[in-house]
């Protein structure tokens, strides 16, 4: 397949930045080490995973259901840029995050660099709303015909306007203000990344129900869902109730 090296590798950096987050918290001398290790896995596996997105972007070459290109087409300027862009991407909603769970001066520090991660964000957004349909026609055809352009219109106006909600709560000190904002930006990004390449699953060529599984197969998969998706839910809420709190220097345990 197209992506199964990169794949691989977000897998590996995802398992090294597990095993450094548990070292790190029983480490003493070494602990800086391992702090290292897990911003450096953190940063591999959000880079691998932008450029997975923008290879996707790209397309995969097919031909009667087989791939067809190389074992390097992942990596390219495109796939390069988006992995950038999503380690930007995340590190503002992880900022937001800190502001929210935080005080005092790492709060004070998040809040200065906020506004900064929101920019670059907002540039990042616009390039590759520009550089997408100028290298891909396809997407761009889509963008500018209905009903696609009447869906797709709202995302950039929306995006502006919570891009100015989230810089104004940062500059108003707002503790939960710069994550709320970040969510929904995250979300009209991954919106128009949906409205752009529908309803194909596999770009440029597969559509949604062409690739689509047998409705036995299906049926198990929606079950097993409906089994599990509650229960992810209710462990989540817990998880986060338990945590509720804000996190202080010196505290111990994991957070």
């Amino acid at each position: 397949s197209a992506l199964y090296m990169p794949i691989i590798l977000m897998v590996i950096a995802l398992i090294f930045r597990g095993v450094a987050f548990e070292f790190r918290f029983k480490a003493n001398k070494s602990k800086h080490w391992w702090d290292k290790a897990f911003i450096g896995g953190s940063i591999v596996t959000s880079f691998l995973q932008g450029m997975i997105l923008g290879a996707y972007i790209q397309g995969i070459e097919t031909r009667n259901g087989v791939y067809v290109g190389g074992g390097l087409d992942w990596l390219s300027p495109f796939s390069i840029f988006t992995g950038i862009s999503v380690v930007v991407l995340y590190a503002a909603l992880g900022c937001g995050w800190l502001i929210y769970k935080t005080g005092d001066d790492l709060q004070d520090r998040m809040f200065k660099l906020m506004p900064k991660l929101i920019i670059a964000l907002l540039i990042i957004l616009g390039a590759v709303s520009v550089y997408t349909p100028l290298t891909h026609p396809q997407i761009a055809e889509r963008w500018f015909s209905q009903p696609q352009f009447t869906y797709f219109m709202p995302v950039p106006i929306l995006v502006i306007l919570f891009t100015w909600l989230a810089l104004r709560a940062c500059k108003r000190r707002s503790e939960l203000g710069p994550f709320s904002y970040m969510l929904v930006l995250v979300f009209l990004a991954y919106t128009g990344f949906l409205i752009s390449l529908w309803p194909y699953i596999i770009p440029p060529s597969v559509t949604i129900w062409q690739a689509a599984a047998h409705e036995n197969s299906q049926l198990f998969a929606l079950i097993g869902a409906l089994i599990l998706i509650p229960i992810i839910v209710i462990y989540t809420c817990m998880s986060y109730w338990v945590f509720r709190h804000k996190v202080r220097v010196g505290d111990d345990g994991y957070h």
